[in-house]
C-alpha cells in the first residue's frame, strides 16, 4: 500500500475529472451532420423563446413558465407511458396549464397561487407516470434534462411548425400585447381586450414551453424563456433592441449548448444553461460598469 501511495505522490496529484471523458471532438463533423435536426430545432427555439421571454419578463410570468413546464412534463410522461406522441403529450399538458393560469390568475397574487398549486401536482403526476414506465431509462431522464438525439424528422416538422405559428401570432398581437404588458390599466382604459390578450399570450407561452421541454427538459426551460430576455434588459431598453438582443442571446445559448453537447457525454441542458447564465453575468457586469460611469460623470 505504501508503495502505491509513493508512486501516486511521485506522479503528482491525480485529477478528479478527466476532461477527455467530458469533451471529445473525434468525428465531430460527422456528429454535427447526424444531429442537424437538433441544431435546427435549437436555433428556432432559441430565437422564438427569446422573443416570447421579453413579454414573460414584462408581465412578471417567470414563475408561471416553471408551472407550465411541470404540466408539460406530466403530459409528456403520460404519452411515454401509454405509447403516444411525446410532443403531443407535452403540448397538451402545457396548454392545460397555460389556459388555467390565464383564466384563473388575472392578478399577480392569484396567478402565483395557481402556479404554486399546479407545479407540485404536475411534477408529482409526471413522476408517477415515469415510475410506471418500464421502458428505457434514458427516455425518462430526457424529459427532465433534455435529449439532443430525440429530434426526429417528424418531430422537427412539428417543432418548426409550432414555433412558426407562435412567432406569427406574436407578431400579430405585438402592439396590444406590449401595451398591456407595460401599462395594463391604461391599455384597458383605451379599449384593449386585456383579458383576451393575456389568455392568447398564455397559450403561446404554453406552446413554446412544450417545444422547449422536448429539447432542454422540463426542469430548465427558464434558461431559454427567461434568462436571455432578462440579460437583454440589463443592457438596453429600446422597444426593438430588447427583443432582437433577447432572440440573439437565446440563439447563442441553444445552438452553442447543443454544439458543445455533441462533443460531450453530459445531457444538453447543462451546456445551454451555462452559456445562458454566462451571457446574463456579462450583461449584469456591463450594466454595473455603465452605472459607475454614469455616477462618476
Amino acid at each position: 500500500m505504501s508503495a502505491v501511495l509513493g508512486l501516486l505522490t511521485a506522479a503528482g496529484p491525480v485529477p478528479a475529472v478527466n476532461w477527455g471523458d467530458i469533451f471529445s471532438f473525434a468525428d465531430y463533423v460527422e456528429l454535427v451532420a447526424l444531429l442537424a435536426n437538433s441544431i435546427i430545432a435549437g436555433a428556432v427555439l432559441g430565437i422564438v423563446g427569446g422573443l416570447v421571454g421579453v413579454f414573460v419578463m414584462q408581465r412578471d410570468l417567470a414563475f408561471a413558465v416553471h408551472g407550465v413546464s411541470e404540466l408539460s412534463f406530466a403530459g409528456a410522461a403520460a404519452a411515454l407511458l401509454f405509447g403516444g406522441s411525446v410532443v403531443a403529450g407535452s403540448i397538451g399538458g402545457a396548454l392545460v396549464a397555460a389556459i388555467l393560469i390565464g383564466l384563473l390568475g388575472a392578478r399577480a397574487r392569484e396567478r402565483n397561487s395557481i402556479v404554486g398549486v399546479l407545479m407540485p401536482f404536475g411534477l408529482g403526476l409526471g413522476i408517477l407516470f415515469l415510475s410506471l414506465y418500464d421502458g428505457r431509462s434514458a427516455n425518462r431522464f430526457s424529459l427532465l434534462t433534455g435529449q439532443i438525439v430525440s429530434v426526429s424528422s417528424p418531430d422537427l416538422g412539428w417543432l418548426i411548425g409550432i414555433s412558426a405559428a407562435v412567432l406569427v401570432a406574436l407578431v400579430l398581437v405585438w402592439n396590444p400585447l406590449r401595451f398591456d404588458s407595460l401599462d395594463p390599466v391604461s391599455a384597458e382604459a383605451r379599449g384593449v381586450p386585456t383579458r383576451t390578450i393575456g389568455l392568447v399570450f398564455m397559450v403561446l407561452l404554453g406552446l413554446i414551453v412544450a417545444v422547449a421541454v422536448h429539447i432542454i427538459g422540463a426542469l430548465l426551460v427558464m434558461a431559454l424563456l427567461v434568462t436571455p430576455a432578462a440579460a437583454a434588459m440589463r443592457v438596453t431598453a429600446g422597444p426593438l433592441r430588447v427583443p432582437l438582443l433577447a432572440a440573439l442571446f437565446g440563439f447563442v445559448s441553444a445552438v452553442g449548448g447543443i454544439l458543445l453537447a455533441l462533443a460531450g457525454t453530459l445531457p444538453v441542458s447543462p451546456y445551454i444553461t451555462t452559456i445562458s447564465f454566462g451571457i446574463y453575468v456579462v450583461c449584469w457586469l456591463v450594466q454595473r460598469a455603465r452605472d459607475r460611469v454614469r455616477r462618476a460623470g
